[in-house]
């Protein structure tokens, strides 16, 4: 039971990543390698506050606020400065690395003795596990409320339209350049703050935990299409969390079943073979009807 609530409440911290990726990789039809060095820039960013005093709340705070900045970033250069989706992600992840650096002055900082949002006096009470997954499950709620209500506004129906057929949606008189921006900003803004969740969770931001997290990202959404297909947009956006903890179960049992030993080093190798399983399902079943 401690295993599998352990796996649940690290699922929900990351389906607000897989929120971040569901944003660009199915609203906007872009894959967006930048996750990879945004993720840890909001664990840097939050890791560096709090390690100097700042109350959680803000720093958490302004962890968002940095991977919607960067998001726009990767919006300019592949809006303005007409660079390819794939390698404006590449450019981005690669110029992370060395800002994340200089914003922790070194490789990692620990978080151990102080306040972060899993230590507040109210979850004092609550086992480890228990305080990630009430956290994780505020924030990922607030995050599907407003996106869903965002989704189904003005701007968010021309934001959508643009994803899913661009001649169409500029026809309209659509600026499909400032929903890409858009687009950009608000996926990465929620991975930078999925970042700093699990900083504060696992108690320390180290400069290369970003690694692997677009797998991670795409695994949760394409595993919750494939368990609950045909939703609406505000219920595909909640079932993203089912997602999430399908795969942290997963994972966890092959790293922890007793019949063969596995290095937790080889969690990446999984990690890209389930995803690859997953992405094969469907064509399977289309030839197996």
């Amino acid at each position: 039971m401690l295993f599998i609530g352990s796996s649940i409440a690290q699922g929900i911290l990351w389906a607000i990543m897989a929120l971040g990726v569901y944003v660009t990789f199915r609203l906007l039809d872009i894959a967006d390698l930048s996750c990879e060095g945004v993720f840890p820039l909001g664990a840097a960013v939050c890791a560096r506050l709090i390690a100097n005093g700042v109350d959680p709340w803000i720093a958490t705070f302004v962890a968002l606020v940095s991977g919607m900045a960067a998001g726009w970033i990767a919006g300019f250069l592949n809006t303005v400065m007409k660079i390819p989706p794939l390698l404006t992600g590449i450019l981005v992840l690669t110029g992370m690395y060395s800002i994340n650096l200089h914003i922790m002055s070194q490789p990692n900082i620990a978080l151990l003795g102080k306040k972060t949002l899993m230590s507040l006096p109210l979850l004092s009470s609550l086992s480890t596990s228990m305080k990630t997954a009430v956290v994780g499950s505020i924030v990922f709620v607030l995050v599907v409320l407003l996106m869903s209500w965002f989704l189904h506004t003005e701007v968010g129906l021309g934001f959508r339209a643009i994803g899913d057929n661009v001649i169409m949606g500029k026809a309209n008189g659509i600026n499909s350049n400032r929903m890409v921006v858009l687009g950009y900003i608000l996926g990465n803004g929620l991975i930078a703050l999925a970042g700093a969740l699990i900083a504060q969770k696992d108690g320390f931001a180290d400069i290369n935990m970003g690694i692997g997290t677009i797998v991670i990202g795409l695994s949760a959404v394409m595993i919750s299409e494939v368990v609950v297909p045909n939703l609406t947009i505000g219920k595909r956006l909640a079932s993203i969390v089912i997602g999430s903890i399908i795969y942290r179960v997963i994972i966890d049992t092959i790293l922890n079943q007793p019949f063969i030993a596995i290095a937790p080093t080889d969690l990446r190798l999984y990690s890209a073979i389930l995803l690859a399983l997953v992405l094969w399902f469907p064509k399977w079943r289309e030839q197996r009807k």
